[in-house]
C-alpha cells in the first residue's frame, strides 16, 4: 500500500494477503496505525514510513504480487481530479510499478473522465466504476504488465448501504444506443455508476430498454423492470417546454411543489423552481430533457 494515510485500506487488505507492507511518509500517521494494528491484532502488516516511490525502487523487481496507490488529491487546499496533478504521480511512476509488481490497483476520483485512460496508463486491465446507494463513490483502475494491446473491461459496481444487493453491469466498449419512437409509459434513469462507466447502452440491451434521445441516459419503456438499477418513474405527462404553455400546464395539473431533474436542459434546477415558484415534493418529479428530435421537452412523473 503506497499511500497509507490512516491505514483504513491495510487493515481491509491485510485480510486478504499473506503479508502487506504499509508506506506513509508522515511520522505520526504511521505511530498511528502502528498502534491501531496491535490493538486490532493484526500481525502480517509491515510499516515503512518514507516516501514511497523511493523505498519501492530501492526494492528488487518482481518484490510484491500487488501494488495498491491511493494518489492524494488535496494539496493546500486545491483539489484535484486528473492522475497527473495527484501525489504520487501514477503516471509518471507507471515504469517503475509495473517493474515491481505485475498487478496495480489505482483508486481514482470519482470525476475522472474514463474515455482517454488507456492512453495514459498503457497497461489499464480494468476500470470499476463503483456507486453506493446511487452516488458515484470511487473508480478503481486494475492494470496488469502485459494488458498493453488489451481493450479495458469496464465494469459498474452498484451497491446499496442499507443491505447486501450488488448489482454489476459489464461491458468493453460503449454499446449501441437505440431510440424510442417517443416516450412511453416509464422513464428510467440508470445508477450514477452505469452512466458514469457509460454502460447505459448495455443496461438497455439487457433490460430491453431504448433511449429517450441521443444526448442523455433516460431510458423508456411500456414495461416495468423490476429491481432496476437506478430511478424509475411513471409518466403521467409529457410537454414540450415553452414558458406560456408550461405556466397553463402546471396551472391544469395544480403542481405548486415537485422535485425538479434536468439532463442536457438549458435552465438549471433552481432556475427552474425559481421562475415558476415551485416548492419541493418527494412524490413528484418534473423532469427537464429533450426528445429524440432535441427538442426541450417536460416529463411529468411520479417515481416508482
Amino acid at each position: 500500500d503506497l499511500s497509507g494515510g490512516l491505514g483504513i485500506d491495510a487493515i481491509f487488505l491485510a485480510a486478504h494477503f499473506e503479508e502487506l507492507l504499509y508506506c506513509e511518509r508522515n511520522e505520526l500517521l504511521c505511530n498511528v496505525v502502528r498502534h491501531n494494528m496491535m490493538r486490532c491484532g493484526i500481525g502480517n502488516v509491515r510499516l515503512q514510513q518514507g516516501d514511497s516511490l523511493s523505498f519501492l525502487a530501492s526494492q528488487p523487481d518482481n518484490a510484491f504480487d500487488w501494488i495498491m496507490v491511493d494518489p492524494a488529491r488535496r494539496e493546500e487546499g486545491k483539489r484535484f481530479i486528473g492522475l497527473e496533478a495527484a501525489s504520487p504521480n501514477v503516471v509518471a511512476s507507471l515504469e517503475l510499478l509495473l517493474a515491481k509488481a505485475p498487478h496495480i490497483c489505482i483508486k481514482a476520483s470519482p470525476a475522472l473522465e474514463i474515455s482517454n485512460l488507456k492512453m495514459l496508463l498503457p497497461a489499464l486491465h480494468t476500470i470499476l466504476v463503483v456507486s453506493v446507494t446511487g452516488e458515484c463513490k470511487e473508480i478503481l483502475l486494475l492494470l496488469k504488465r502485459g494488458a498493453e494491446a488489451e481493450h479495458p473491461i469496464t465494469k459498474a459496481i452498484c451497491l446499496q448501504a442499507d443491505n447486501n444487493a450488488i448489482v454489476e453491469i459489464v461491458g468493453k466498449h460503449e454499446q449501441h444506443r437505440p431510440l424510442a419512437e417517443s416516450l412511453q409509459c416509464y422513464l428510467y434513469e440508470p445508477d450514477a455508476a452505469i452512466i458514469k462507466a457509460r454502460l447505459s447502452g448495455v443496461l438497455a440491451e439487457q433490460e430491453g430498454l431504448e433511449f429517450l434521445n441521443k444526448s442523455v441516459d433516460y431510458l423508456t419503456s411500456n414495461h416495468v423492470v423490476e429491481s432496476f438499477a437506478g430511478k424509475v418513474f411513471q409518466v403521467i405527462e409529457s410537454v414540450p417546454y415553452k414558458p406560456k404553455e408550461f405556466r397553463k400546464f402546471l396551472e391544469r395539473h395544480a403542481i405548486s411543489a415537485a422535485s425538479i431533474q434536468r439532463r442536457d436542459f438549458p435552465l438549471s434546477a433552481d432556475a427552474l423552481r425559481k421562475k415558476f415558484r415551485l416548492r419541493e415534493d418527494e412524490k413528484h418529479f418534473l423532469i427537464f430533457t429533450r426528445n429524440r428530435n432535441a427538442e426541450p421537452i417536460c416529463i411529468y412523473a411520479e417515481r416508482c
